[in-house]
């Protein structure tokens, strides 16, 4: 019987990355579970545009499987005896998602995936993407290890925490890897934009002129990175000669820019921009926590304005950027002999050159 990965989040931007790679460069058999109701026309969508993407490579080696994890029965068209890998990457990222969703979705929604791991008779792996955003309200160096008990900006952090925290502590004596991953900024060095994040999303307020401060330190370090650097990182480490463990799927501390180095190189990419300089916007300010969280209030006068949506758009994740963070990735680079971590000022300026030439992906560079 060949080997099979159950890959949850198949039809999400990591997930669609994880498995073309799994399928093009291993024999492994996959499932895809994806978030849906069989029947369902946005299921029957998914299947269309996975098969569409991932057939020449895949057809005859995946199964796409409906799977709402929010549900008890979430996996119950998945045959445990069957399963020897087990890749978690199914999550809602949003900053501003609420606790209830947050709960739902990522941390009951991993608990199903682990018992259901727990199941498997043959398991050889399971996997979990997380984000380096668990480690929370903590500054200074964070390690390869678990985290405990802290506070949170959000509830996405707390979220993914929460996941961590119930794997390792229920399903300790499993073969279980947690793989802590960056922000993703761009496909490749090319700078080029799949899916837009928040990152993205602050610099578009900036070029537009609808932020006009920055809150942060300006020597709070900005951790980013390329999907194609993250999806590298994970398939190495799914490699079974791979041990099992926490991982910190990022450059180190030495490859790591800060927020105010970053915002420079971006605005001095701003001004070649004669769009841009037409507008004369000056520089924003940097601000302090308590001050800028004093103009998010005071611009809930304003709803439904563009300052407000600016604002709000910043805010959930904000109080991240006064609390710098040094993520050692240690026991990555001892088992990646390939390590290399993209430069992170050519990253920022090649990210920003396509955002600005592109219009943040409204213009289609490829036919302009």
């Amino acid at each position: 019987m060949p080997e099979t990965t159950l890959l949850t989040g198949a039809d999400g931007y990591l997930g669609g990355n994880l498995a073309r790679e799994i399928l093009a460069n291993s024999d492994q058999h996959l499932v895809l579970a994806v978030k849906g109701a069989a029947g369902d026309e946005g299921f029957a969508d998914k299947c269309r545009r996975l098969d569409h993407e991932l057939g020449p490579i895949g057809r005859g080696r995946m199964k796409i499987v409906p799977a709402d994890l929010r549900r008890p029965d979430a996996l119950a068209d998945v045959d445990p005896r069957r399963v020897n890998h087990v890749v978690h990457a199914a999550a809602v990222t949003r900053f501003n998602v609420e606790y209830d969703e947050a709960r739902a979705a990522n941390v009951e929604g991993t608990a199903r995936v682990a018992d259901f791991a727990a199941r498997c008779e043959h398991l050889q792996r399971l996997t979990i993407l997380s984000t380096l955003y668990a480690a929370g309200r903590r500054s200074g160096d964070v390690t390869e290890e678990r985290l405990g008990e802290t506070t949170f900006v959000n509830h996405y952090e707390w979220s993914k925490w929460a996941c961590e925290d119930y794997v390792l502590r229920t399903y300790g004596d499993l073969p279980c890897s947690v793989l802590r991953l960056p922000t993703i900024v761009a496909e490749d060095d090319t700078g080029q934009v799949n899916q837009q994040n928040a990152f993205h999303n602050t610099l578009k307020l900036y070029y537009y002129g609808l932020l006009s401060v920055v809150p942060g330190d300006r020597i709070t370090p900005i951790n980013i990175a390329t999907a194609e650097f993250a999806i590298s990182g994970i398939m190495r480490l799914l490699d079974m000669a791979v041990p099992a463990g926490i991982y910190h799927v990022c450059p180190g501390p030495e490859s790591v820019t800060s927020l105010g180095a970053l915002l420079d190189t971006v605005f001095n990419l701003f001004d070649l921009s004669g769009d841009y300089r037409r507008r004369k916007l000056l520089r924003p300010l940097y601000c302090d926590e308590e001050s800028f969280y004093d103009l998010v209030a005071a611009s809930s006068t304003m709803r439904g304005g563009p300052i407000y949506q600016g604002l709000m758009s910043v805010a959930p994740f904000a109080r991240q950027l006064f609390l710098p963070k040094d993520f050692r990735n240690d026991s990555l680079r001892a088992v990646w002999p390939d390590y290399k971590a993209p430069d992170p000022f050519d990253l920022v300026s090649s990210t920003t050159n396509w955002l600005v030439a592109s219009r943040w992906g409204r213009i289609d560079l490829e036919k302009s």
